[in-house]
């Protein structure tokens, strides 16, 4: 394993780093069952909304409100850091400071993998700037990262899983 890969959490604990296609495809595959998951519940809500007869404007609300809600819904099994993106990938998102799962804030991360950072990209790009911003979470390899500390890398907090 190259040296280039091994990166530290701000506690200096090591690890591997995901790599750019399994992040991308983690991304994906977790936007996609976002997505799935966000239709499913806009027909629902057009079915009820026919059969209950509620006006255009409550069901469009509706609507709006389960877009954004979705992403919470999918945060849910989020928590521990391996949504199906991450399961198929073999990755899980941590936090960069000591290298933790996300815990209960797993649902404010799905909220911003899935809505506000697709938005802030697609605003950077078309505007033409840059987006500063610290990261607080990462993605790494499982697999490798536990390679790395049984070949003997130091570990801070010995009772921390990967």
């Amino acid at each position: 394993m190259g040296a280039d890969k091994i990166e530290t959490f701000r506690n200096g604990t090591p690890y591997v780093p995901a790599g750019g296609w399994a992040t991308c495809f983690a991304w994906l595959i977790d936007f996609v069952t976002y997505l799935a998951l966000a239709l499913t519940g806009a027909v629902l809500l057009g079915g009820l909304g026919q059969a209950l007869d509620l006006g255009n404007g409550v069901l469009g609300l509706a609507v709006i409100v389960w877009v954004l809600v979705a992403p919470l819904v999918c945060g849910l099994w989020y928590r521990n850091g391996r949504a199906l993106g991450a399961l198929c990938t073999g990755t899980r998102l941590v936090r960069l400071s000591d290298g933790g799962r996300i815990g209960p804030k797993g649902p404010w991360a799905m909220l911003v993998r899935m809505i506000l950072m697709p938005v802030v990209i697609i605003a950077v790009v078309v505007g033409g700037g840059y987006a500063d911003g610290t990261m607080q979470r990462a993605s790494i390899d499982i697999a490798r990262t536990r390679r790395l500390h049984a070949e003997g890398y130091p570990r801070r907090d010995a009772g921390q899983r990967i």
